[in-house]
């Protein structure tokens, strides 16, 4: 089987992370406006472990030809409960330009198009307003918070907001439907 395949949106294209993006992804996943997002564990053990993982897929998020972050799925393959769900952090710098909802859109349809998944599901903070309304955009919608969700910076557990997607409420740019 091979790796995971170049994927190109709008305004981002996503492809496979490598050794060489470490450095430039750390510096994002490091800044405070991401951290505080992205849990309290070391952001260099997390996403070694994710590059070596075989259960997660880790793509870099390329806007105008630079590093703007990562986006990672995993993938349920089990019958009975086949979905992917979804992570996505980019660099203050690419915030509030449309780059998010971009790379979140273009994952979401290699995964429903070209992987067979019927339902993806996404886990923003329950108060991350902004990733909520980004994951909008793209169809995902509301499920229910999962109360004292994921552990903080701070060491504490914040609630998260389960989201979920089906195949058929995936929204093209501009907010129609996609098929």
């Amino acid at each position: 089987m091979s790796g995971p395949p170049l994927l190109r949106g709008e305004l981002v294209t996503l492809r496979p992370v490598t050794a060489a993006d470490v450095p430039a992804l750390l510096r994002i996943l490091v800044t405070p406006e991401v951290a505080r997002w992205w849990g309290g564990s070391p952001p260099e053990e997390v996403l070694r472990a994710d590059m070596a993982s075989g259960d997660v897929t880790v793509l870099v998020v390329e806007a105008d030809g630079e590093c703007a972050g990562l986006v990672e799925y995993h993938e349920e393959n089990d019958p009975d409960y086949r979905h992917a769900g979804i992570d996505i952090a980019l660099g203050p710098a690419f915030h509030g330009r449309g780059l998010g909802t971009d790379a979140v859109r273009t994952v979401a349809r290699h995964l429903v198009h070209d992987r067979g998944h019927h339902r993806l599901t996404i886990d923003p903070a329950a108060d991350n307003e902004v990733a909520i309304r980004c994951y909008a955009k793209v169809g995902f919608r509301p499920v229910g918070v999962m109360r004292r969700y994921e552990r903080g910076p701070d060491g504490t557990f914040h609630d998260g907001l389960l989201m979920d997607l089906l195949a058929e409420e995936l929204t093209a740019p501009g907010g129609a439907g996609v098929r």
